[in-house]
């Protein structure tokens, strides 16, 4: 006569496999899966300058000079390098006239003279003052009010007594005349007696 347990022996064999095959199952099935790749092409974004990063200078360059235009240079240029983008001067040039050193800001007009050219001046684009060019002096036999007027201490009244005094009395013979202006002392004077010219 068998034993208990050999009388059980099927059934407890049968139950064990019964067991791993669950658990094999659910290993298989409880394993995770991968989803789906999605590659996706990044928006092309436009990459803007560093903070801090100065603009360039947008200069206008006129005169004697072999490619008069406006130039794009880089920030604290000066006037040199302003004349040497627009390929330097030409042979007429008087560049004596013409402080090289001066540094130069956004918009600004660079007119190198001709030799035998009187002083002039220009405008900035969008400032409706008038703005002495570098190395230039205004001459006050022909200047107007408005050149007048960028002299330091001048205001557009005594440009406007400067002009009127060189009407009713004649060309100033010396740049120390202008002191006889209604206005005109020593101390305004020597702001400006260097920008000056009678000839």
């Amino acid at each position: 006569m068998k034993s208990g347990l050999d009388r059980y022996k099927g059934t407890v064999v049968a139950v064990l496999g019964a067991l791993i095959a669950l658990a094999v199952a659910a290993l298989w099935f409880g394993r995770p899966r991968p989803g789906p790749i999605i590659v996706s092409t990044p928006v092309p974004t436009h990459t803007p300058l560093p903070p801090g990063t100065p603009a360039p200078l947008r200069i206008y360059v006129t005169g004697a000079v072999q490619r008069p235009d406006v130039y794009l240079l880089a920030p604290e240029s000066i006037v040199k390098d302003a004349l040497a983008a627009a390929g330097g001067a030409t042979e007429e040039a008087d560049l004596e006239r013409v402080n090289l050193a001066v540094q130069l800001c956004d918009q600004q007009q660079v007119h190198i003279p001709r030799q035998g050219e009187e002083a002039s001046s220009a405008t900035v684009p969008g400032d409706e003052r008038t703005m002495l060019l570098p190395g230039s002096k205004i001459n006050l036999n022909t200047a107007s009010v408005a050149e007048l007027d960028v002299l330091p201490g001048v205001g557009p009244a005594i440009a406007q007594r400067i002009v009127d005094y060189r009407e009713a009395n004649g060309a100033f013979t010396a740049i120390e005349d202008v002191m006889n202006v209604k206005g005109i002392g020593p101390a305004t004077y020597a702001k400006f007696e260097d920008m000056i010219t009678v000839r």
